[in-house]
């Protein structure tokens, strides 16, 4: 895939920054440091029903400016006018399809299964990949080439791009990532991993909905070391329609059955021991005002916190009407 300026891409309504109208500040030489060929990463971006976010998404990869990049966006079948914006991309994208699927986690083997990358990762239709964030995966992979996964930091935002947190990964032996969400934590987009050992040992399990990502982080540290960076890769958009913040409980509870399938049944305790613990009141009446007493917000002096966007992972969305002005 050639240096992708955004120029060539189809211009934002009235979006700004990245990934919109902020390029990769890196110069895309054709070689590496050593004057080795970049390594070859393949990323899928399981889709449905996404289309606020999913433009945002395919840019951010796009305007990488990576030289040896496969691109796969699987599409489950959306009819919210996510197809219609895949397909403005067409040009930039190794291959894409809109069909029904099994599920996400289905949509990203059937995707991988096409890649032929040493590195692989899956992009989800609401979270970007933040500049530079592909070539500071390539210096990882090529200072640790048999690493079974190159893993860094990533941004919390809400819908309209404010930092709401950040995560930097931790506990990245199998005993430790065991111990879920404690000890050991991977934000899944922000972590690439070896094709190999992808391949090794099955891919994703596609009973899973929720956890999918923790088992293959399980699974692969059974083959070998993750390395970290305190780069930050990606931005992770929380959102209330995101399964993971909709369904929880069934995410915790996916969490605790994998916990206790590979054996790590004191972590599974501990994990339902801290999820039992209720959190201290302050916390659960934010909360409350936040979401329930919208009215009295701005009398509320803690929750004044005026941010500026760190991203725009929200497409602006217009009504056929302004389109034809």
């Amino acid at each position: 895939m050639n240096n992708i300026t955004v120029n060539e891409l189809p211009k934002p309504k009235n979006e700004i920054g990245w990934p919109w109208t902020v390029e990769n500040s890196l110069v895309n030489p054709t070689q590496t440091p050593n004057g080795q060929s970049w390594p070859r990463i393949s990323i899928v971006t399981p889709s449905y029903n996404q289309a606020q976010y999913i433009e945002a998404t395919i840019r951010s990869v796009l305007l990488q400016g990576y030289p040896n990049l496969e691109f796969f966006i699987m599409d489950g079948g959306s009819t919210d006018g996510s197809v219609e914006i895949i397909r403005r991309y067409d040009p930039w994208i190794t291959k894409w399809v809109s069909e029904p699927d099994r599920g996400q986690t289905h949509a990203i083997n059937k995707g991988l299964s096409q890649g032929s990358g040493e590195i692989f990762t899956w992009l989800n239709s609401d979270d970007i990949l933040v500049p530079n964030s592909l070539f500071h995966v390539a210096e990882m992979y090529r200072q640790n080439p048999n690493a079974v996964g190159w893993v860094g930091g990533c941004y919390l935002i809400s819908p309209e791009g404010v930092l709401l947190t950040t995560e930097l990964p931790r506990g990245l032996t199998q005993a430790e990532l065991a111990d879920w969400y404690h000890t050991g934590y991977i934000f899944q987009p922000s972590c690439f991993f070896s094709a190999n050992a992808y391949r090794k040992i099955g891919g994703l399990d596609e009973s899973l909905n929720y956890s999918m990502d923790f088992d293959l982080w399980i699974r692969l540290a059974n083959e070998g070391d993750y390395v970290a960076t305190d780069e930050f890769l990606s931005a992770a958009v929380i959102h209330d329609e995101a399964k993971t913040q909709a369904r929880r409980a069934d995410m915790f509870a996916e969490t605790i059955a994998m916990q206790i399938k590979y054996g790590f049944d004191e972590q599974a305790a501990m994990l339902i021991n801290r999820l039992m613990t209720p959190p201290p009141f302050s916390k659960q009446l934010e909360r409350a005002v936040r979401s329930r007493l919208s009215p009295v917000k701005q009398k509320l002096p803690f929750l004044k916190k005026e941010k500026l966007p760190l991203f725009t992972p929200m497409a602006i969305q217009t009504t056929e009407e302004d389109e034809n002005l």
